[in-house]
């Protein structure tokens, strides 16, 4: 899968609008795009973003083939000089983006792109649709590892998710949220996420009788004897017989009976009566893991409501498709174009105040207080700096009047350079390195912010200098 080319992975009015900034004499415009989202998934108060290390290879290998190029010329619409050009197809143009794990927050560029005109443009489709997914999983993974209380959580979705690759990146993604695992070997071959997993329940019904299926299981497996117990019957057969498995096979081997996994049922219920029955066997150690639907309402219930007897959570296709919300709803606008005495702004007009876009050549500024939370973002023009040792008004771009001014604060560009004229500029860190980041980016907000219902909206604001430009972009527009 890894060597596919993706160059025409991309939609079909990127090649036309191409061909049409070629024909016209446009292709070395240098324009700026910004990659942004409009609202957090499920009525969240934060996302995260994940998918700049698929973005970077993306870039990286694009190029056009023979039977690619002649293919777009059977189209019968592409000017012979245009396909000559992506021929001759090279990056050259300027990637910043946040890093990966990072916090992100709705209408401010995690992303920019600034070069040639084409090459932006051709790039739009692969960027949106890896960073959507990615963020999304991501975003969700962190949620349910944070209802969890610090209990694991395995990404056992595979098998539900939306192809090959939705499976393998969204185990990727779910890792960099917070997961512990994956049931998805392939994840653990490639970016070597732990994989987890025992048995099913076909390798239970495949024997004359339970105890023969877990007797069999705990031969193969003595060091991680980790036994299904709900196939048949979870308190009258199956927790006994996993008793018995351990008295009778790892006990005189010197092993132990390592975890029990329910699947269905009242999981509250069972997880108590369960541990209950280990407890009384002296199998204190023995975990319990429970899957079957699981989302972060569900295990926040357990945990805290019910409070069940829960040791681990198997979680799938809640996790991997996002279900109760698949779509993280990221955009690809055009912010700027740049002439002689420098980029002049770009802005859609939209009856939607939330549609009207941010324009200009930005950078995005991360404000802290002195406990090291962050208290908000301020979208700024380029080349504005600010200084830390003055203090900051902060003020809400759509109702101005709310001001706070801070002191006391420091900041961080958020935006950093990937490519910088084509070339790779940024070291793409490890995984495990990248999962470590966004664990510690997550204790820098608020609770507030982090709650699974009605949370604080965290506040990104625009600086003086960029809300005024933009006031004024719209003023001139609807005089027109």
């Amino acid at each position: 899968m890894e060597k596919r080319k993706l160059s025409l992975l991309l939609d079909f009015y990127e090649l036309t609008m191409s061909n049409g900034y070629f024909k016209d004499g446009r292709q070395n415009d240098i324009a700026v795009f910004d990659v942004f989202f409009r609202s957090v998934p499920d009525g969240g108060g934060y996302a995260v973003f994940a998918g700049l290390e698929q973005v970077i290879s993306y870039i990286k290998d694009l190029s056009f083939t023979k039977e690619e190029l002649d293919y777009l010329k059977s189209k019968e619409m592409f000017d012979d000089k245009f396909l000559q050009y992506l021929k001759n197809f090279k990056f050259t143009a300027d990637l910043y983006s946040m890093e990966e794990g990072t916090p992100i927050f709705p209408n401010e560029p995690i992303m920019i792109v600034k070069g040639p005109i084409i090459e932006c443009q051709l790039i739009e489709t692969v960027i949106l649709l890896t960073i959507n997914h990615q963020s999304l999983i991501a975003t969700k993974a962190t949620r349910m590892v944070k209802e969890a209380k610090g209990r694991t959580v395995m990404e056992f979705g595979a098998r539900r998710a939306h192809g090959y690759d939705a499976s393998i990146y969204g185990a990727r993604a779910a890792y960099i949220g917070g997961v512990n695992g994956t049931s998805n070997t392939y994840a653990d071959f490639k970016y070597r996420i732990p994989a987890m997993g025992t048995m099913a329940h076909s390798y239970i019904q495949s024997f004359d009788d339970e105890y023969e299926a877990f007797k069999s299981y705990a031969l193969n497996y003595p060091d991680q004897t980790v036994l299904l117990i709900d196939t048949y019957d979870t308190l009258n057969s199956g927790i006994l017989n996993a008793i018995k498995v351990h008295n009778e096979i790892l006990k005189p081997k010197g092993k132990y009976l390592k975890g029990v996994r329910i699947d269905s049922g009242d999981l509250a219920y069972l997880t108590k009566k369960v541990r209950e029955v280990l407890d009384e066997n002296g199998l204190t150690e023995t975990k319990i893991t429970v899957s079957n639907s699981l989302d972060e309402y569900l295990i926040r219930d357990l945990v805290t409501v019910q409070e069940a007897k829960i040791d681990s959570f198997g979680v799938g296709e809640r996790l991997i498709t996002a279900r109760s919300e698949a779509v993280f709803g990221g955009v690809y606008k055009l912010a700027a174009i740049k002439k002689d005495l420098g980029f002049v702004p770009k802005i859609k007009i939209s009856n939607n105040a939330a549609k009207t876009t941010t324009p200009g050549f930005k950078q995005v500024y991360r404000f802290y207080d002195e406990d090291s939370k962050a208290i908000a973002d301020v979208l700024t023009l380029y080349d504005e700096v600010i200084n830390e040792n003055e203090p900051y008004l902060l003020f809400d771009p759509t109702y101005p009047w709310k001001q706070k001014l801070v002191s006391n604060y420091t900041v961080k560009k958020m935006l950093i350079p990937i490519f910088e004229e084509g070339k790779l500029v940024y070291k793409t860190p490890c995984l495990d390195d990248i999962r470590v980041y966004a664990k510690k980016e997550l204790t820098t907000l608020w609770k507030e912010v982090l709650r699974l219902e009605r949370p604080h909206q965290y506040y990104v604001d625009l600086s003086q200098k960029l809300w005024t430009l933009k006031e004024t972009l719209t003023a001139n527009y609807r005089k027109k």
